[in-house]
């Protein structure tokens, strides 16, 4: 093998994974869509495996802003629902934790003494 032949090798390879990943991305967005029935998504599959290049182009072009549009709410649903677990994890704020103790405080359970000890532990 020669140089361009090594050449010739990673721009096919790099080709065919790029197309792979188109193949992928237009398959979960299939699956994805909510819109389209049963029916419809198997001859866009069955289609891709006998013109795949071609389907492949077209669903992108026919699709793609709805493409964005589902995949940029997925994420916007993956984010909510990840930063609602990072909240309840991470368990309360200063101020809750404050608000508790002065509870307690009021209540008479806790001294003064314990109440600054657990407002200092809080900010800090």
């Amino acid at each position: 093998m020669d140089f361009w032949d090594i050449i010739w090798f990673i721009i096919v390879s790099f080709a065919f994974i790029a197309y792979l990943i188109m193949l992928w991305m237009i398959i979960g967005d299939l699956f994805r869509n909510r819109e389209q029935s049963g029916w419809v998504k198997a001859i866009w599959i069955i289609f891709l495996f006998i013109f795949p290049l071609l389907t492949a182009l077209v669903y992108l072009i026919v699709h793609g802003d709805g493409m964005a549009k589902r995949s940029a709410r997925e994420a916007a649903e993956f984010k909510t629902a990840q930063d609602n677990y990072i909240r309840e994890v991470a368990g309360k704020s200063p101020a809750e934790h404050i608000a508790d103790a002065k509870a307690l405080l009021d209540a008479g359970t806790i001294s003064e003494a314990e109440f600054q000890s657990l407002k200092a532990k809080a900010l800090s």
